[in-house]
């Protein structure tokens, strides 16, 4: 019986977490409200999602509205790769994971953030 061909090459790494810096007035969509209820002005607002593209192919892509989150392709000011540079291409499960978890994390480092 013949190996299917993905086995033979292992798991593709390709998928990467990344992160958008969102203006303030995301604050008053209801979406974000719901993930962050209890903002202060001075919290930066960020998005985190992950992709199988490039970081930066993927953020134009929101800017277009292409398979895009509204509030990045409304409130978007900057992709934030001091916040994520540091992840390594991963799997798409392991880069579901990884959005959660560092969603998670910059919200304990003080920052309101949006993540889906």
């Amino acid at each position: 019986m013949p190996i299917p061909r993905r086995s033979r090459r292992g798991p593709k790494l390709h998928h990467r977490v990344y992160v958008v810096e969102l203006a303030t007035e995301v604050r008053r969509d209801r979406r974000f409200i719901r993930q962050n209820r209890y903002t202060k002005p001075d919290q930066t607002c960020l998005y985190v999602g992950s992709t199988g593209l490039d970081p930066e192919v993927r953020y134009v892509n929101h800017l277009r509205g292409h398979k895009g989150c509204p509030l990045v392709r409304d409130h978007a000011i900057r992709l934030r790769p001091d916040l994520f540079a540091d992840f390594p291409a991963m799997t798409w499960e392991d880069a579901i994971a990884t959005e959660e978890a560092w969603a998670k994390e910059l919200r304990e480092l003080g920052y309101a953030v949006y993540q889906h």
